[in-house]
């Protein structure tokens, strides 16, 4: 009963971000905009959430993944890999992008990058086939998303904010489906 609840609430949320992009974008291309932004989030928060909790057992209790630069977070690049089975800067974790998305005049050309990047940061690894084209799907400079490059960055900030508004912590501690996929064939978690 209560997995029905918390899923048809993830429905709703979902359902919510495709009445804002109505008439832009068909159900099939939806979903894989949608599903893989969220899968994003997901791991964006998954890796956070994993580095932070050991740093804080490590005595560091202010410690925060989504603030450190990138230089810092580099020196840990292969050690997480091989944690996790794949890598995410600070700068470009789910939370920091939403941040600034509105003002990010090539938003689709950072998203495009960043969806490269976690592909790559598991080239070599034993997850390497798991994120290989991972995000193929979500091709953010697609003309259904809007004929000019403004377009499409107005239409992918709606959907950012969209999987922002939802609350997906109690999701990722339940066992339920509620994505349509199994997020743990993917990633390591913990």
């Amino acid at each position: 009963m209560k997995n029905n609840k918390e899923r048809e609430e993830l429905h709703r949320a979902i359902r919510s971000i495709a009445d804002d992009l109505r008439c832009s974008v068909d159900g099939w291309d939806f979903k894989q905009y949608v599903l893989g932004i969220m899968f994003y989030r997901y791991i964006s928060e998954n890796i956070t959430n994993y580095i932070n909790e050991g740093e804080q057992r490590a005595g560091d209790t202010s410690f925060d993944y989504a603030k450190i630069a990138d230089e810092m977070a580099e020196t840990e690049r292969e050690n997480l890999v091989k944690e996790k089975g794949f890598f995410i800067l600070p700068s470009e974790l789910f939370c920091n992008i939403c941040n600034k998305a509105k003002d990010d005049e090539n938003l689709n050309e950072t998203l495009e990058r960043i969806f490269n990047n976690i592909e790559n940061s598991a080239v070599g690894s034993e997850s390497e086939d798991n994120f290989f084209g991972l995000f193929d799907d979500i091709d953010v400079n697609s003309n259904k998303l809007g004929t000019t490059v403004t377009k499409r960055n107005e239409k992918l900030v709606k959907i950012l904010d969209g999987i922002a508004s939802i609350n997906l912590e109690k999701y990722q501690e339940n066992k339920i489906d509620a994505f349509g996929f199994d997020v743990n064939v993917c990633i390591k978690c913990r």
